[in-house]
């Protein structure tokens, strides 16, 4: 349950530390006098939008927090225990500064907004003021009916399923409508991969063909300049080695005195003839190595010119073909399967309708078995609440199609008069019925909820005199299994709360500000004879507040 709230600089409050018990607490102060700022900082640590105008005038930020008792809070202690924060207690804090920016921290540790959100679903449960108005929508009845039910979890996996189920639809949608596109597509791709198939090059063989066809094209021409070159080198007839062969010879035969002054020039000549020799040997192994075969050099050509012809087909470069078959084999490979795609996802969103609908099926028996029950407690408050004559129903349809809730349309309806039928809400009930009716259902809403943190923000609006009484009662019953703050202007309410919180508004030449305090015994008498007589208080007033307060406190045991 919540402990404390702490209030820092927030709206025209500069520091409130409240400490908070169990059972049901009052809430109560004049028309303006801030009652709203306890609810709207409260709000502000679990996550509600933040609005800079509610830093206080001349401040930089406001800073709240609240603490919560999550002792016997199984799910709240499970969800800081998976994020591995501390989980003997719980403190929500939130920062919020003058540009309208905050901050927030869950047990010291930074958290986003969503955090404080989701971990204040499972510590505290607030019934606004307005909830009477949420009752004339069909979405509300819903959700209460699936609360009372318990089968949250059922409900989400329901919508998960129909999520899926419709996103598989649009899928088949798709396929279906491209369907001729398609099979045009697959049909072109097959006959340009066969085509590409037949011409099978390599990765590197269009580079290898041209060196090729560039070989035996010039085969002939390269042989007998080749084999000239090879005359002229070492021919029988004219060629230079020889005729070096003879200089040398001739040289070294003159006498030796003319040797000496030759014997550069000889051996020179003699390296000459080595360079011949080796060039010989070279030319001679090129003529050995020249290949003329036309045949050949026929087919290169034809290679060539087909890989040419399917470049210019297909508007690339023949060196860029090796890669468009690639692609267009993969192109083609994943439009092959789509006949199996559409059929593997035709039957897959047929299971999905399958499970959703079983589901459906399920959780409309639980609502319709939930409705009976709903409306036999709504219809049992509603007795107390002076509206015994009125017949309350929640009645269960089928809708005219699939929803992501199921197939169930939830409608409370009301027949106010005996002799009337039952009809919806917003048809047949005055703004106080529709008040009590409201409180009736949050009541009985309450009583299941697994939060035992409960708050009322002027639920009891529109109802008097006895039947405050009686509302009091029911707020006070639900207070001794938990904790109930209620904030109200009725007397006969206030006075059946265990604890009473008085807001006060000071206002000085310079400033406005807010204080709220316990009251004690004689402080509620005197609040309880100004909601009852105003400003003044008579002796009689302030007895009758008296004499309210002592019978609804020996109500209590």
């Amino acid at each position: 349950m919540l402990t404390e709230l702490s209030i820092q600089d927030f709206a025209i409050v500069d520091h409130l530390e409240l400490e908070l018990e169990g059972g049901m607490t009052a809430i109560t102060g004049e028309t303006g006098a801030g009652k709203s700022i306890l609810l709207g900082a409260l709000g502000l640590c679990l996550g509600e939008r933040a609005d800079a105008g509610s830093v206080r005038h001349g401040q930089s930020r406001a800073d709240l927090s609240a603490r919560f008792d999550i002792a016997n809070l199984p799910n709240a202690r499970a969800w800081l225990a998976n994020r591995e924060l501390p989980d003997d207690d719980c403190l929500l804090r939130r920062v919020v500064t003058r540009s309208g920016r905050s901050k927030a921290w869950i047990n010291g540790q930074p958290a986003t907004i969503a955090d404080l959100k989701s971990l204040g679903e499972t510590l505290i449960e607030i019934h606004g003021q307005h909830a009477h108005q949420a009752l004339l929508a069909e979405d509300t009845h819903l959700r209460l009916l699936d609360d009372l039910a318990g089968h949250r979890e059922s409900v989400s996996r329901l919508a998960e399923l129909y999520r899926e189920w419709q996103s598989t639809r649009r899928q088949l949608k798709r396929l279906a409508d491209d369907g001729d596109e398609i099979r045009a597509r697959r049909q072109l791709l097959r006959y340009q991969v066969e085509e590409l198939d037949q011409l099978g090059l390599g990765e590197d063989e269009l580079e290898q063909l041209e060196r090729e066809q560039e070989l035996l094209a010039h085969a002939e021409s390269r042989l007998a300049e080749t084999q000239f070159a090879l005359d002229c080198c070492d021919g029988e007839e004219g060629g230079a080695l020889p005729l070096l062969h003879q200089a040398s010879q001739r040289l070294a035969a003159l006498p030796g005195s003319d040797k000496g002054a030759l014997a550069n020039a000889i051996a020179l000549l003699g390296d000459a003839s080595i360079q011949l020799e080796e060039a010989g040997r070279e030319l001679h192994q090129v003529v050995a190595d020249v290949e003329l075969d036309p045949e050949r050099l026929a087919w290169v050509e034809q290679r060539l010119g087909e890989a040419h012809r399917i470049a210019r087909k297909h508007h690339v470069l023949p060196d860029e073909i090796v890669a468009l078959h690639q692609r267009l084999t993969a192109e083609l490979q994943g439009l092959e399967g789509g006949d199996e795609d559409l059929e593997a996802l035709t039957e897959k969103a047929d299971a999905l309708k399958a499970e959703w609908r079983a589901l459906a099926e399920t959780v409309s028996a639980a609502r319709q078995k939930a409705a009976k029950r709903f409306g036999k407690e709504v219809q049992q408050q509603l007795a107390f609440l002076a509206m015994g004559k009125a017949r309350f129903e929640v009645d269960v349809s089928r809708r005219d199609a699939a929803a992501p809730e199921g197939m169930d349309r939830v409608r409370f309806l009301i027949a106010a008069n005996p002799g009337q039928p039952p009809r919806p809400l917003a048809k047949v009930a005055s703004g106080g019925e529709l008040s009590r009716i409201s409180l009736a259902i949050q009541v009985i809403a309450a009583q299941h909820s697994t939060i035992p943190s409960l708050v009322f923000d002027e639920v009891d609006v529109g109802v008097s005199g006895a039947t405050a009484e009686i509302v009091g009662q029911l707020l006070k019953r639900l207070g001794q299994g938990g904790q109930v703050l209620t904030v109200t202007h009725l007397p006969q309410v206030a006075a059946q709360a265990h604890h009473h919180l008085h807001i006060e508004k000071k206002a000085r030449k310079d400033s406005t500000r807010t204080r709220m305090a316990h009251l004690d015994e004689a402080g509620r008498v005197g609040e309880l004879a100004r909601m009852l007589g105003g400003v003044k208080l008579s002796d009689q007033t302030l007895a009758h507040a008296r004499e309210m307060l002592d019978a609804s406190q020996r109500a209590h045991h």
